[in-house]
């Protein structure tokens, strides 16, 4: 393949990746709405090392662990302050509306 056909393989990918990220969005969210039911709390450090360690096993490489970690941090950052705002919403008081 020459660097345009491997460029649109990585785009292909890339859209990939962002509807694999959006689905993970939305079972954070769900997520967040129990969590706000039971008052669980939204940092849970016992399920982030879980879920490296899970990332970790299914890496068979290029990608170095340590990196993979780091990615990992950030898209784990994004889906808890995903869960706060879901958990605000859901404590938020409804407004009336004035006639």
């Amino acid at each position: 393949m020459d660097i345009a056909a491997w460029r649109r393989k990585l785009d292909q990918l890339d859209r990939r990746l962002v509807r694999m990220l959006n689905q993970r969005a939305r079972a954070a969210q769900e997520i967040g709405r129990l969590k706000a039911r039971t008052a669980m709390p939204i940092y849970e450090p016992k399920r982030e090392q879980a879920v490296f360690a899970n990332v970790r096993r299914a890496n068979r490489g290029p990608f170095p662990d340590h990196e993979l970690k780091r990615v990992f941090e950030e898209i784990i950052g994004v889906m808890r302050r995903l869960q706060r705002k879901e958990i605000l919403v859901r404590r938020k008081p409804k407004r009336r509306r004035r006639k």
